[in-house]
């Protein structure tokens, strides 16, 4: 029972990571194709993603649906480490990319909860300049629905998907501020 569902589970994010971040388009690409005509609207957007060096989808449906992209763009990754505790001093890497972008990576024990706000305050000795009263966060909302070419057998298909739907949204998982927040949804077979 418990060692199937963990199994199940394990298995099913691998298969959802794959589609979300395996063939996706690398940051570093994104930037040096970056449109210098597209409208940069003032502000910063935090986009919360799986990957450090992936393009968030979030991102590329925001500019593809609203043909704008802020000032100031803050990639986020959240990873959890094997470890009850991390060390707040050990907890941020932050690297200035180009073009108005910064990829932060925040890094947190199994007993730690993640607060992606606190965590962009403390971005501020590293010269990130987000005033989070006026920050967007964007987030993909996934919705999973049954493949007819399904990576997992049937079973634990409905199995994955029902534990999924389960989960705590992103926006209570990480702490962001539910009135800051923009999703943008996304069907995935799974």
């Amino acid at each position: 029972g418990f060692l199937c569902t963990v199994a199940t589970w394990r298995r099913g994010r691998r298969v959802l990571r794959n589609k979300l971040y395996g063939h996706g388009l690398t940051v570093r690409a994104f930037l040096e194709k970056l449109d210098p005509t597209l409208a940069r609207v003032p502000g910063a957007a935090v986009f919360m993603t799986g990957h450090p060096h992936v393009v968030p989808t979030a991102l590329l449906h925001n500019i593809r649906h609203n043909k704008v992209l802020h000032q100031k763009v803050v990639l986020v990754t959240v990873r959890a480490r094997d470890v009850p505790h991390v060390p707040e001093a050990q907890r941020l890497a932050v690297e200035r990319l180009s073009k108005g972008f910064w990829r932060v990576v925040v890094g947190h024990g199994f007993m730690d909860e993640p607060d992606v706000p606190r965590a962009l305050e403390r971005c501020r000795a590293h010269a990130v300049p987000v005033d989070l009263a006026a920050t967007s966060y964007f987030v993909a909302r996934e919705t999973l629905i049954p493949s007819p070419r399904p990576e997992l057998n049937p079973l634990e298909e409905r199995l994955f998907m029902l534990l999924a739907a389960g989960n705590l949204p992103a926006t209570a998982y990480f702490r962001l501020p539910p009135d800051q927040v923009v999703e943008l949804g996304l069907q995935l077979e799974i």
